[in-house]
């Protein structure tokens, strides 16, 4: 029974980390695809923060995917110091969503 359950434990690990390894395979393709990488890195300030930085200062607001969502396609300044983003209309509504989502999901270091 005990040797079942140490089992039950391992897989359930493994297949969460699954989960998390996706999120950020996926949000990496959606950054690529949507050219998010000119200004930002997954875990490397280069023009704007980071996507880890961005869910350090996020991590336990609610309701933040559509605010952050409308902010991906809008653009805008003065939350990062004088960083610009410039908008991004090409980034369908969906991606937008799902970029928010993502990155808000992100573990912080």
């Amino acid at each position: 029974m005990r040797n079942s359950f140490s089992i039950l434990v391992f897989w359930g690990l493994v297949l969460s980390g699954t989960g998390v390894h996706a999120d950020v395979v996926q949000l990496q393709t959606l950054l690529q695809r949507n050219n998010c990488v000119a200004c930002h890195l997954m875990d490397k300030r280069k023009y704007g923060p980071h996507m880890r930085e961005v869910a350090a200062k996020y991590a336990g607001k609610a309701g933040l995917v559509e605010q952050m969502a409308l902010k991906i396609k809008a653009g805008g300044t003065g939350v990062w110091g004088q960083d610009v983003m410039p908008p991004q209309p090409q980034v369908t509504d969906e991606n937008a969503r799902l970029m928010a989502q993502l990155i808000l999901s992100l573990e912080t270091k």
